[in-house]
């Protein structure tokens, strides 16, 4: 059971994959993908954290911000070895998080579009600015706990896509009841920077990749999931 679970902000996604897993598993394995970088993140973590422990449901949690393919693959693995035992329900919130952390790992962060300050030309504003985001790369690197050596040591060896496809596999090979929320991002206006409008079209194939490997998908909206593999329209049918 693989279930894919979209929507936009404060849209009740989280809260619906929680409730289903809760209804499809006796326990419960919470995947958190984010980091606290400020005081909002921690609150916004620590808020997630009081729900679920008033929920009277056994969750357990296991923070992966990066190796979310890697984990999967542990707790199906774990799973599977406990002879006669229910397998867990895993949920992972949420993907664009990760995809997030991933792209600040292996992109620089591109602001040479910006308007360079009075008297100073483009090529120069461009020379300064990327010296300034190879700095802020590496004092995030650094700031990290490594998951994996391979990974955290030599992120600029992987490329992007390898890390998605890996997590698509991952999740096809997955034989335990397998939640997975998203973010539906690309509605809105076109971002007005590179990197927002790289996140915007990597955040779109990721997700149509994992919705494609997946049993059942949603997108919730106000708080209501509607079914969209109920309802699509399949080119082969007409």
């Amino acid at each position: 059971m693989k279930v894919f679970i979209t929507g936009g902000a404060r849209s009740g996604k989280s809260d619906f994959a929680e409730r289903y897993a809760m209804r499809s598993a006796a326990s419960g394995v919470y995947i958190a993908t984010s980091q606290a970088w400020d005081d909002e993140m921690r609150e916004r973590i620590g808020r997630h954290q009081e729900v679920r422990a008033a929920s009277g449901f056994p969750w357990r949690t296991v923070e992966e911000p990066f190796e979310l393919a890697a984990a999967i693959r542990r707790l199906d693995q774990e799973a599977a070895a406990v002879q006669g035992g229910a397998r867990p329900a895993i949920v992972v919130d949420c993907l664009t998080l990760w995809l997030t952390n991933w792209l600040l790992r292996l992109e620089p962060l591109e602001e040479a579009e910006a308007v360079p300050p009075q008297g100073q030309s483009m090529e120069q504003n461009a020379e300064q600015n990327a010296e300034l985001n190879t700095k802020q790369s590496a004092d995030m690197l650094q700031s990290e706990t490594p998951h994996n050596e391979t990974s955290a040591a030599q992120p600029g060896r992987l490329e992007l896509k390898d890390v998605i496809d890996d997590l698509i596999d991952a999740v096809s090979g997955c034989s335990s009841p397998l939640f997975l929320v998203t973010n539906e991002v690309g509605s809105g206006i076109v971002p007005a920077y590179a990197l927002g409008r790289r996140f915007r079209d990597e955040a779109g194939r990721l997700n149509r990749g994992l919705a494609a490997a997946c049993g059942e998908a949603y997108l919730v909206v106000a708080g209501f999931p509607l079914d969209l593999k109920a309802h699509a329209f399949r080119l082969e049918d007409a």
